[in-house]
C-alpha cells in the first residue's frame, strides 16, 4: 500500500485488525465530505486526530476535537461525527472489546463492575501520542510493543477519566417496550415488521413506542435496525461471507444498499474491509506517519 499525506486533497481509510491482538479494531483515515450518522458500537472508542478537526455528535452535544485531543466513547453511546473545518480531519482510532478494558482495569486499577469514561473529550497530548504508538507498532508487525502501549494507554485514561458504570435503574413500562422491539427488531432484521405493526404487537401505541425507544437507545428504531444490520453484516464478513449474500441475509435489499450503509457507518466499504480481514500482517503496509 502506497504511503499516503497526513493532509492534502482526497480521502482515504484504513479499517483492520491485528492478528496478534484479536479483540482490537484499528482505524486511520483522513474524512472530508464523509459523515457518519447516528450509530453506537459494542466495544469502547479512543480516537484522537493529527490534523483538522472532527466534530463528534454525543448525547450530551457536540465536541469539537483536533488535535492533541483524545475522545473516548463507551459502549453503546450513540454518536455521529463529521468534519468540523473544510479540510476535514485526520484520525487514528482504536475499537478495544469491553472484556479487554474491564480486564486492563482489574488488573491496573481499583475500578471493579463494567468500567466507562466519564469524559467524553479531553487534551491529552501524551495519550493521543500512545494511540498512534499502537497504530505504528501494529502496523510494524511488532505485537509485544503494540499489546504493551494498548495497556499504558487505556490505564493513563481510566485512571484520570475512569469510573464503574452506576448500576441500571428499574426498567419502566416503556423501557420494558423499548426492549422488546428490540428483540423483536433483532429476531425479525430481514423482514421486520413497521412501526405500526410493531407497537400492535407489544401492545402500545407507535409515538409511546417511537417515544421510548429513542430514550432507551439514543435514536429511532429505523437507524437502529440499520445499525444492528451493518454489525451482523461484519461479523459475517468477518467469517468470509461474501458481501452479497451478507446483504441479503441481514435484510439490506441489494449489495450497492449495503455498501451504502456499511461505509457510512463503519469508514470503510465492505470490500475493503473483508481484504483487510483476510490478511495475515508480519509487518505492515507503508501507511502515513
Amino acid at each position: 500500500m502506497a504511503a499516503r499525506p497526513e493532509s492534502g486533497a482526497g480521502e482515504w481509510a484504513r479499517h483492520w485488525q491485528y492478528a496478534e491482538l484479536p479483540d482490537l479494531d484499528l482505524l486511520r483515515a483522513r474524512y472530508v465530505r464523509h459523515t457518519f450518522p447516528r450509530h453506537s458500537h459494542e466495544g469502547y472508542v479512543f480516537g484522537t486526530i493529527s490534523h483538522g478537526v472532527e466534530d463528534v455528535g454525543l448525547p450530551g452535544g457536540t465536541v469539537h476535537a483536533g488535535p492533541g485531543t483524545v475522545v473516548m466513547i463507551n459502549p453503546e453511546v450513540p454518536h455521529t461525527a463529521r468534519a468540523g473545518v473544510p479540510e476535514g480531519w485526520v484520525y487514528a482510532t482504536l475499537y478495544p472489546s469491553s472484556q479487554v478494558i474491564n480486564d486492563i482495569a482489574a488488573d491496573t486499577t481499583s475500578l471493579r463492575g463494567t468500567v466507562g469514561f466519564s469524559e467524553t473529550s479531553v487534551v491529552d497530548p501524551y495519550a493521543a501520542r500512545l494511540i498512534g504508538e499502537v497504530h505504528r507498532a501494529a502496523e510494524e508487525g511488532n505485537a509485544l510493543a503494540a499489546d504493551t502501549v494498548l495497556r499504558v494507554m487505556v490505564t493513563r485514561l481510566l485512571s484520570r477519566y475512569g469510573s464503574a458504570l452506576p448500576a441500571r435503574a428499574p426498567r419502566s413500562a416503556g423501557a420494558r417496550d423499548a426492549a422488546r422491539a428490540r428483540a423483536v427488531l433483532e429476531g425479525r432484521m430481514a423482514a421486520p415488521p413497521t412501526l405500526e405493526a410493531l407497537a400492535a404487537e407489544l401492545g402500545t401505541s407507535p409515538f409511546a413506542l417511537l417515544r421510548a425507544f429513542k430514550k432507551q437507545y439514543g435514536m429511532p428504531p429505523h437507524a437502529w435496525l440499520t445499525d444492528a444490520r451493518v454489525r451482523a453484516a461484519r461479523r459475517m464478513l468477518d467469517a468470509g461471507t461474501a458481501p452479497a449474500q451478507a446483504a441479503a441475509e441481514v435484510g439490506f435489499t441489494d449489495q450497492p444498499h449495503l455498501n451504502r450503509h456499511f461505509t457510512r457507518i463503519v469508514g470503510v466499504p465492505p470490500g475493503a474491509y473483508q481484504r483487510e480481514r483476510a490478511r495475515t500482517y508480519k509487518t505492515g503496509p507503508d501507511l502515513p506517519t
